[in-house]
């Protein structure tokens, strides 16, 4: 059988992402089950994470799986110069699945054309976080009931945001979208994802003002923080760090159906005082990713 990898959210079709949403629920009323018994799963993590690491090993851990690997590269043998091709050899030889983060792009599926086993990419550098993508999904399809015709808004650093290059990607199979990218001229949207919607006839406007006038119909308000580690120059990330913060008053004209998302984790880009608000749902989103990971591992391993 093909080794089946998820290295860009683009390798699963419009029925695989159905297929994960439906497994996903089933894995939220019962999340522990020994699907992985007697398998060995590495978690290879280059680049510090919190949510997606530990969201990753709680699902292999609920699906009776073992875990190996590291949090911090400086612990392996990177450090003593092993290139990425010599450590996914080896560590495909031990292993029935690689759950990988890495800060370069391309990274994930140059380590997939080198392993022996399914590769999931948990984030390369600016480029792309398929299983990101799919917990947002869940979260939007449990939140508003659907993947159509929804007018998805995001705000922030859309220039280096993997997580909504990603999600623009999925979203554009369904019917009906609308996109608003909010973002200072610095962080703007990346011309190849507005080219690649307007190529596909899906409306998207562009504003540089963040105001509840401007927010007051989305379906999905899509926050993001605006990413220090992708900045080569400090005065650059110093002039656009606080440039758009959302605050709780800002809410008073948006749908009573309106979700805030965000990937997490947060700086200062969502005040504390939308946390009470029931719109805010980034908490819950991250919780989702338990439950989409679980289904994103049975799915790679044909295991459902």
């Amino acid at each position: 059988m093909k080794k089946k990898d998820l290295i860009s959210i683009t390798d699963y079709t419009r029925n695989d992402y159905l297929r994960i949403m439906e497994l996903a629920a089933e894995f939220e009323k019962n999340p522990n089950q020994n699907l992985l018994e007697g398998k060995v799963v590495a978690s290879l993590f280059f680049e510090p994470s919190t949510r997606t690491r530990l969201s990753f090993e709680t699902a292999i851990s609920r699906l009776g799986g073992r875990i190996v690997g590291f949090s911090d590269s400086s612990s392996s043998s990177v450090t003593k110069g092993e290139t990425l091709h010599d450590t996914i050899r080896m560590v495909s030889n031990y292993v029935d699945l690689i759950v990988m983060r890495h800060p370069i792009e391309g990274s994930a599926r140059y380590a997939s054309e080198v392993s022996k086993v399914p590769v999931i990419n948990a984030g390369d550098g600016a480029n792309q976080h398929p299983t990101q993508t799919l917990l947002d999904m869940y979260s939007i399809i449990k939140t508003q009931g659907r993947l159509d015709n929804l007018k998805i808004y995001m705000v922030g650093d859309l220039k280096y945001g993997r997580t909504v290059h990603s999600l623009i990607m999925a979203l554009s199979e369904f019917e009906g979208q609308e996109f608003h990218f909010i973002a200072p001229p610095e962080l703007a949207m990346p011309r190849e994802y507005t080219q690649f919607l307007k190529e596909k006839n899906i409306p998207c406007y562009e504003y540089t003002d963040f105001t509840p006038e401007v927010i007051a119909d989305a379906d999905i308000l899509y926050m993001t923080r605006v990413q220090k580690e992708r900045f080569s120059d400090p005065i650059e990330y110093e002039k656009v760090k606080n440039v758009y913060i959302l605050k709780n008053e800002m809410l008073k004209l948006t749908k009573d159906s309106l979700r805030i998302l965000h990937p997490l984790p947060r700086v200062n880009e969502i005040c504390t005082d939308v946390d009470s608000n029931p719109k805010a749902y980034y908490f819950t989103q991250a919780l989702n990713g338990m439950y989409t990971r679980e289904a994103i591992i049975a799915h790679t391993l044909g295991l459902k």
